[in-house]
């Protein structure tokens, strides 16, 4: 048996191309105690038919890199991946892809897999990480057999953990845009929403590093704590 084959279900057929592709994806590690300015970061969103976590599919995916303290605009990712139509929802009407960009679009192991190499080792941040993490895995499965493993920080937590005194609890990212006063002159796309959460994050390590938060596990520390006095029944 292939040492890989674990990674693939009978029931995903990948061309030999992918295969080789796949395994060679990096093994990935917990969050590390290294610098947050050091640690290289993509900031994901996805656009997808809905909200439906166990039947909607990923439309595209956008992507932006955060290494050294700012945006490298030399790493972004975009990929529109094709999809049967029949699935498409009422959410086409805010992100904008109708049925001929979805037609145009990519192979979606294809697509996936490129982005995976994008990714390589790198945490993932993202809005609402939970609704990204669990469509991204499950499209990394149905498509590739391949299992998501990577650490996800949620920016809808880091925000008020860090920024308690905006007194918004359960915020969208418009929102905390609006807080911060951010000039953002495109939304509800893909990239365009990894962008503006990728530069409120930036802002939000300025604030971890000022509270003595200094590495990413340290950041994911304090949000698990942060979470678990959220959830404890008030006196």
């Amino acid at each position: 048996m292939n040492l890989f084959s674990w990674l693939r279900p009978a029931s995903v057929a990948l061309s030999s191309e992918l295969q080789q592709r796949l395994q060679r994806l990096p093994t990935v590690v917990e969050l590390s105690e290294c610098s947050l300015r050091e640690q290289r970061w993509v900031v994901l969103d996805l656009e997808t038919t809905g909200l439906n976590l166990n039947k909607d599919q990923v439309l595209s995916i956008g992507a932006v890199v955060i290494e050294d303290g700012a945006i490298d605009f030399s790493q972004q990712f975009e990929r529109t991946l094709q999809c049967d139509d029949r699935k498409l929802g009422p959410s086409v009407l805010i992100h904008g892809l109708g049925p001929s960009a979805i037609a145009a679009g990519s192979d979606p192991a294809r697509a996936l897999l490129e982005f995976m190499e994008f990714v390589g080792d790198s945490p993932l941040l993202a809005f609402h990480a939970p609704f990204d993490q669990h469509m991204l895995g499950r499209a990394l499965k149905d498509h590739l057999g391949y299992k998501l493993h990577h650490p996800f920080l949620d920016v809808a937590n880091l925000a008020p953990l860090l920024c308690p005194q905006a007194n918004i609890r359960e915020g969208g990212l418009d929102e905390w845009i609006d807080w911060f006063k951010l000039e953002v002159f495109e939304r509800h796309n893909a990239s365009a929403d990894a962008l503006a959460t990728a530069e409120l994050a930036l802002i939000l390590f300025s604030r971890a590093r000022q509270q003595q938060i200094y590495s990413p596990m340290n950041l994911q520390q304090r949000v698990s704590q942060w979470k678990r006095r959220q959830q404890a029944p008030s006196l």
